[in-house]
């Protein structure tokens, strides 16, 4: 089984990198909208301060959103998905590892291009790394929120329905996300916050398999 998962888990990565466009398109979103907030704003650095850890986070996550549809759109439509469903191994660490993988793939580049945007908003070394970490908590989470979504409108026509879904899902991650940092910058403690976010990916991990794959049964029937 282990051999399996590592098989899938090589190949989702293999896939996503043979579409740079594709995978990178969260981190150009993220990139491009966080450095258009400085220039629209001015060059008031207690305004650009104050705005930084919220407007960081809201970029990041738009732009998690363009990517959601990949996990299981392209195996819907060429048969693959079929075949984790008849798998002998359980289909819901399957589901997981594709969802690690788009992680890996989509997330992590945007994670190790924010310290350059917060600099941008002239956020501290301290600051910068609490917005690093809890993005490292928080990404994860809505990636595997994002993947319950894509299950549950896969093969529906149009791709408005997938933002609706997960959206209000997003509202806690983003709360404690951009919290944290600006409890750091308050010369509060991010503890709390960044708990919150840990507590949030465990039970993700926890539901979010499970339940996308109980979606994806249904809506290959």
């Amino acid at each position: 089984m282990l051999a399996t998962l590592s098989q899938l888990a090589l190949r989702e990565v293999r896939l996503a990198w043979r579409r740079p466009a594709d995978t990178l398109g969260a981190t150009l979103f993220f990139i491009v909208t966080g450095s258009l907030f400085p220039l629209a704003v001015g060059p008031d650095p207690v305004l650009l301060l104050a705005i930084g850890p919220g407007v960081l986070w809201v970029c990041a996550l738009l732009g998690i959103l363009l990517s959601l549809h990949r996990p299981f759109a392209q195996d819907y439509d060429n048969g693959a998905l079929e075949q984790l469903l008849v798998s002998p191994h359980p289909l819901p660490l399957l589901v997981g590892v594709k969802l690690g993988a788009h992680w890996f793939s989509t997330c992590v580049p945007l994670i190790l291009a924010s310290p350059v945007l917060a600099l941008q908003f002239g956020l501290s070394p301290h600051a910068i790394g609490i917005l690093v970490l809890s993005l490292l908590l928080g990404t994860p989470t809505l990636a595997l929120v994002g993947g319950l979504g894509a299950a549950l409108t896969l093969g529906l026509r149009g791709g408005a329905l997938l933002p609706l879904v997960v959206l209000p899902l997003y509202v806690p991650v983003l709360i404690f996300g951009a919290g944290a940092v600006s409890a750091t910058h308050a010369g509060l403690g991010a503890g709390p916050q960044l708990s919150l976010l840990g507590a949030g990916l465990c039970l993700a991990i926890l539901l979010c398999p499970w339940s996308a794959s109980a979606a994806l049964r249904v809506a290959l029937d």
